[in-house]
């Protein structure tokens, strides 16, 4: 069985998966923005919340994708991978996506909306912050298979910044998504504070989505996927 395309396929994936979730940001912070201007504030940051929530299911299948693309049986990449890769991160990022698309629904049916939505921004929050490390971590799992095909260039090195970039924006957005969910339940302007919780939460998955699909796409043309052909 020839293993060559099942990889390419998979990194095929998280590549558009990075883009997707990039496209899930911007539609975020788009509603949030409409939002923001006084038009169906309610409605729109429970749609908002269903977007992003989605969105962050994507970032994690497309980690997930990648990592599971990178982490071959022996060597260099397995070691790496051992010590990179976080399960139980990921595993977190899919229940708070999931957990954020229902709080979505029940609070587009009016059910407690803005304590729903600021509940869900703080849980969106938390999950950012915890998976602020993962395209760093990443980046480190590609570097080792690099140095094992004895494969870098510039561009590389320039992804690896803007791994480490946008791990600490992350980890910034998400402890500020944090405070301003606090903050809307303890009923401080809610309505405002949890729009703009939701404009900053989808202005980091553009990044993020967006660093992850070229970190993908980059390894991709640099040729050092592997590809090997199993009886």
């Amino acid at each position: 069985m020839n293993t060559t395309f099942i990889e390419s396929r998979s990194t095929d994936a998280a590549a558009y998966g990075g883009l997707v979730d990039a496209i899930g940001g911007i539609a975020t912070a788009v509603l949030a923005i409409i939002a923001l201007t006084g038009f169906a504030p309610g409605v729109l940051a429970s749609v908002a919340t269903i977007v992003f929530g989605a969105a962050l299911i994507i970032q994690a299948g497309t980690l997930f994708s990648e990592y599971s693309s990178l982490m071959l049986p022996g060597g260099a990449a397995q070691s790496a991978g051992a010590e990179c890769f976080g399960g139980d991160t990921i595993s977190a990022m899919l229940v708070v996506g999931a957990a954020g698309i229902v709080l979505g629904i029940l609070a587009l049916l009016g059910i407690a909306t803005q304590t729903l939505i600021a509940a869900a921004s703080i849980a969106f929050g938390a999950a950012l912050v915890l998976s602020a490390s993962s395209a760093r971590q990443l980046h480190q799992l590609q570097s080792a298979l690099r140095r094992a095909a004895l494969s870098q260039s510039g561009s590389q090195m320039l992804a690896g910044q803007m791994a480490s970039g946008s791990g600490g924006v992350q980890l910034l957005t998400g402890l500020a998504a944090i405070v301003l969910g606090i903050l809307a339940v303890s009923g401080v302007y809610a309505e405002t504070l949890t729009l703009v919780a939701l404009l900053v939460l989808g202005i980091t998955v553009i990044m993020t989505g967006g660093t992850l699909s070229g970190m993908v796409m980059g390894f991709t043309r640099s040729g050092t996927g592997s590809s090997r052909t199993v009886p």
